[in-house]
């Protein structure tokens, strides 16, 4: 659930600045398949590779995480 939201997330700011997983995976230094699995909610992304994303994508770390449920209450 938390990861397939991260995905979403991420697939909505990549697509809002115009970019596909491809020109996302080259300037955030990771493969395009990666960034496919995380999108899908495929991989568990570690602290580096969302900090690699929000570079590439210029925004803060922390916009990754709008609208991701807690884990906790």
């Amino acid at each position: 659930m938390v990861r397939l939201a991260f995905g979403q997330r991420l697939r909505q700011i990549r697509l809002g600045v115009g970019i596909s997983q491809e020109e996302l995976g080259y300037r955030a230094d990771l493969d395009r398949t990666y960034v496919s699995g995380v999108e899908r909610g495929r991989r568990n992304v570690g602290l580096e590779n969302i900090c690699r994303f929000a570079q590439a994508l210029d925004v803060e770390p922390a916009a990754l995480f709008e609208g991701v449920p807690r884990l906790l209450p």
